[in-house]
């Protein structure tokens, strides 16, 4: 198979699993396991962050104007008060991850990138989205509305974000929204939430991979790069504009039972393979 079309496979599971809560980083680690880039273990590091700034270009594209901090009113350039807070409240979430990320990065991938760390994760994870779903019901919502989301709360998901950043298979936007839930937010405005704290967050990690890897490519390793981000955003802006619609009428079950699923199913097929 074609490199380039490899990498618009590997664009495509990003694209869905980036924003559902099934762990996009835990796919792209099993799908490598049938499906080899032919790169170098350099490069494949790298190209499991870079590949998310595909991703996230999607939700800079839904989501712009909520976003931009600034609006022309009357013919002046103003500031958006509610634009501004709302990026307070990012920058609060993003400081727990983002530390870890800078100085624990590399320490963190080799410990726990790996197929045993994937499998009880997933299955982890969605015993607790079943948990919280039967909480959430009971206990119903205390904030609606983005903006009655208050700075300790996104403290609190930052948190909970710190953990999909030290263990695969956890999901970054399963995890915070998995804590949005336990305080009492919306599945709508949770599920929002998770797609703009991502901004700043997949851009850093992003960035981050490609300062280290530096920027000199092969051709070939340019358009795999290219292929498998130009996927990943198309794929992106179908599965929120999908995952946005579904939550205004189901619930996350189906995601936790999906999870436990494919976690059973990996430690199977591992268990067995590598006995």
């Amino acid at each position: 198979m074609p490199e380039f079309l490899k990498a618009i496979i590997f664009g495509v599971v990003e694209g869905i699993t980036e924003w559902l809560p099934i762990s996009s980083t835990g796919h792209m680690i099993l799908l490598d396991e049938f499906l080899k880039l032919d790169v170098s273990p350099e490069f494949w590091d790298m190209f499991l962050a870079v590949v998310q700034l595909g991703a996230i270009l999607a939700v800079i594209l839904l989501y712009f104007d909520r976003l931009n901090p600034f609006a022309h009113r009357q013919g002046k350039l103003c500031v958006k008060k509610d634009t501004v807070t709302l990026w307070k409240k990012i920058i609060i979430s993003c400081i727990p991850a983002g530390l870890v990320g800078v100085f624990l990065d590399e320490k963190i991938e080799e410990i726990f990138y790996r197929w045993q760390t994937v499998a009880v994760m997933l299955i982890l994870v969605g015993i607790w989205f079943l948990w919280v779903e039967r909480k959430s019901a009971a206990c119903g919502n205390r904030m609606n509305r983005l903006g009655e989301l208050t700075c300790q709360a996104a403290l609190v998901i930052g948190l909970f974000q710190l953990i999909a950043a030290v263990f695969p298979g956890t999901s970054r936007s399963g995890a915070t929204i998995l804590g949005a839930l336990l305080l009492g937010v919306s599945r709508s405005v949770a599920a929002e939430y998770t797609f703009l704290l991502a901004v700043p967050v997949m851009l850093g990690a992003g960035g981050l991979k490609l300062i280290k890897f530096g920027f000199h490519y092969t051709p070939e390793e340019l358009s795999v790069l290219l292929f498998g981000m130009a996927a990943a955003f198309g794929v992106s802006v179908l599965t929120i504009r999908f995952l946005m619609g579904y939550i205004k009428k189901h619930d996350f079950k189906v995601f936790g039972w999906y999870r436990i699923i494919l976690g059973a199913a990996v430690l199977i097929y591992f268990g067995i393979n590598f006995k």
